[in-house]
This record gives structure tokens, sequence and C-alpha cells, in this order.
């Protein structure tokens, strides 16, 4: 029988320890993709905004494949979903291999979307499995916690784009490349992109590895029974998503999910651009104002876990929210290096809002909901697809400062969310700690 002082049921500690592993991994894969914009776009020649159909490919597979991975969690389970998700990456990761011989854009792009395809299955599967290994009093936390190891791997990421792809960019620019033979271009673009897939194919076998390692530990048999749960049938899945569209605390958490999705890949997508026209710098050396801001996004997760302990959730996002806009709005108005080190701050509001708007999102719902629900929230990583090229349209026409208001106004809706929740609560109209249904209920 759990206790509320129980953090994770202890029959599923192994399970959370992999997938905590998992948050690893997906870290390290988002970042590492950030500065492909910058890279494609020097590699190929194009405008930020053709380049910035890198992030397009990538979160639109978010977008895509999300309800799949529910129906995959619904009719089978959890750890189903897990080694789908881990298992497309593999192969979407083993992509670029050929991607770099073919030396063809399109061809990264397939094989970015297969990757974050194989990501998508996975993290809808790896929040609610960890919101279910424990009380949900706790549920938020538990998740923060979770996600805490996921800036782990964002430096990860940052560390391997800076050392083993950015170095390796020729200072060539577009109009010396359009200068040059043919021969000699395509010898320039084939070192630059053989550095662009040595990371991510020999980042394969690390998914290989965790894939096996999950595919071998014995689950919970309340995680087995769950298998075999039927699909639910088209007049069931309207009433589902019925019920979903009318709970105003997931309603609202979709929207302010996309807009901090919107808000966190335009930060460390464009942190590069910024720093380069604004300081002068290298690609390489404005990199790592982009690892900076990975260090402090790891550094305030766990901070922002241990305050949850004596702040409400909430209050928290309200704070940070209103704080992550004044500081993008001060780097737009202000172009030199204390813009560029205001951007770095922001990394440190971004710490707490993705697990914490998502906890407080589908707390109260039951177990089936809680399935369809995480695919509704990991499809708001569609933000994350459109919102680049809005930002890569506003450099390519105003600059790289100027277009961080487009960041700024996408922190808006995530500080209004959490003024929402607060107010509903002291109202009495949501109570987090007492709801009638759980989202999965004490082993």
């Amino acid at each position: 029988m759990s206790t509320r002082r129980e953090f994770v049921h202890r029959d599923k500690l192994l399970p959370f320890i992999l997938l905590v592993c998992c948050f690893a991994a997906w870290g390290v894969v988002g970042t590492m993709t950030d500065p492909l914009v910058q890279v494609f776009s020097t590699v190929f020649s194009m405008s930020t905004l053709q380049a910035s159909l890198v992030q397009f490919a990538y979160y639109g597979a978010y977008f895509l494949l999300a309800i799949p991975a529910a129906l995959i969690n619904q009719r089978y389970s959890y750890k189903t979903g897990v080694l789908v998700g881990l298992g497309l990456a593999i192969c979407g990761a083993l992509l670029f291999y050929p991607a770099s011989l073919a030396m063809t854009y399109g061809l990264f792009l397939l094989a970015l979307f297969t990757l974050a395809g194989g990501l998508a299955i996975l993290e809808t599967s790896a929040n609610p499995f960890v919101i279910s290994m424990g009380p949900e009093g706790n549920a938020t936390r538990r998740l923060n916690l979770a996600q805490s190891f996921n800036p782990v791997g964002t430096n990860i990421g940052v560390l391997l784009a800076a050392t083993l792809i950015l170095p390796n960019l020729n200072s060539a620019t577009a109009v010396d490349r359009a200068t040059m033979s043919q021969a000699d271009l395509l010898a320039i673009r084939s070192t630059e992109l053989q550095a662009v897939m040595l990371p991510y194919v020999g980042f394969a076998f690390v998914l290989l590895a965790i894939w096996i390692g999950i595919a071998l530990t014995r689950m919970p048999a309340q995680e087995k029974a769950k298998a075999k749960e039927a699909q639910p049938g088209n007049g069931e899945f309207a009433a589902i998503c019925g019920r979903l569209f009318h709970n105003a605390h997931y309603r609202w958490g979709v929207v302010a999910l996309f807009f901090y999705m919107a808000a966190q890949t335009c930060t460390w997508t464009f942190t590069i651009q910024y720093a380069q026209q604004a300081t002068g710098a290298t690609p390489a050396a404005a990199g790592m104002y982009l690892q900076y801001s990975m260090i402090v996004f790891l550094v305030a997760r766990f901070v922002a876990t241990w305050a949850m302990g004596y702040i409400r959730p909430s209050m928290l996002l309200v704070l940070l929210g209103s704080a992550a806009t004044g500081l993008t709005f001060y780097a737009a108005l202000n172009p030199d290096l204390s813009g560029v080190w205001a951007l770095v701050a922001v990394s440190a509001c971004l710490s707490l809002m993705f697990p914490t708007i998502y906890g407080i999102a589908l707390m109260g719902l039951d177990e089936t909901e809680a399935k369809f629900g995480s695919a509704g929230l990991v499809m708001t990583l569609l933000g994350g697809a459109l919102t680049p090229m809005v930002q890569g349209a506003a450099i390519d026409a105003f600059g790289a400062a100027t277009s961080f208001v487009v960041t700024g106004a996408c922190f808006l809706p995530v500080a209004a969310y959490g003024l929402f929740h607060l107010s509903t609560s002291k109202a009495g109209l949501f109570d987090f700690r007492s709801t009638a249904r759980k989202v999965a209920k004490p082993a």
C-alpha cells in the first residue's frame, strides 16, 4: 500500500531509472538539432527561413505521431510505446549516414523527421508513465525530477554540436561558395556534412543500449495488465476528446504548452545568430553561449524541483514566465553582450515550464484520458515547428535582435496559465490535492 510520502512505488523504481535515461536522450537530440539551422544555412547557402525547415521537420513529427503513440499506449502498454519510439528514433539517427553521402538537404529533413517521430512516441509514453509511478499528490514534482535529467542531455547535445559540428564549418561565406568550382564546393560540403552525421549515428548506438535495457526489464504486474485494455472505438475516442476539451485546465494547458515550445525553440535556435551579430563572434565561439544556456537550464531545473517543495508550481510558473518575457524584450532592445547574457538567463526561466504545465494539465484525468491527453500535449510541440519560421523570417528582414520580440510574446501565455491555475485553485474550482479521478491509482 502506497503512502503519501512515497515518491515512486518501489516495484517501479528500476523502470523509473531507465525512463530517466530516455529523458536525457531526447534532450541530447533536441539541442544537438538546434544549431543545424545555422549549419544548413551555411552549408547549403540558404536563408534562415529555409534553414528553419529543420525545426519544422523535427517538431512537425511530434505533432503527427503523438496520437498514434497514444493509441499504442492504450492498446498495449507504456513500455511498448517506449520501445517503439526508441526503435524509430534509432532508424532516424542511422539515416544521417546516407543523407551525408547524398549531400541533399531533403534527406537530412527526412532523417530528422524519422528521428523526431520516434522521440514523439517515446515522450508521449514516458511522461504519463512517470506520472503513474507514484501518488498523484507529488506527480508534478516527480515529473519535474525526471525532466531534471533532460537538461543533462541538452548539455551533452550542445557540447557535441560545439565540438564536433560547428568547428568543422568552413569559413567561406555564401558569396565565396558561389564563386567556387563545383568540385571544391562539394569537397567542402562533404566535410561539413560528415561532421553533422557523426554524432547522430554514434547516438543511435546509445539509443540501442537503452532499448535493450528497457526490453529486458520486467515491468510491474499492473503495467502488464494494461496491455490487455481494448482500444477505444470512434465513439469512445470522441467522448474522451470532448471531455478533454471541456476541461479548462487541460484546454488552456495545451495553449500554454504550444507557446512554451515556441519560445524555447526560438530561444535556443537563434541564440547563436544573436551572439554572432551582437558580439561579432565566430559560430563556434557563439555556440559557447548556447552551452552556457544549457548549464543554466540544468542547474535551474534541480533548483526549481527543490523549490516546488515550498512554493506552488503555478506560482513559480507566473514568476518565471514574467521574468522570461522581460529578459527577452531586454535582449531585443539591447543587441550587445548584456543582451546575450539576458538570453542565457532566459534558460533559467525555461527550466520548469514544460513539466509544470504538463503536470497541471493532466491533473484529475483518469488513466485513459491521461494517455490521450498526453498525446494532445505532445502535439503542442508544433509550436516549435511553426514559430522558428516566423522568427527566421524576422531575422532575414530585421536582424536577430529585433526578432526576439516574437520569442518574448510567446512567454506571456505561459505566465497567464500560471495565473489561471492560481485563481481557479484559490476559488475552489480546481483542487489538485484531492481530485475525484486519479491519473493512476496507488498500487
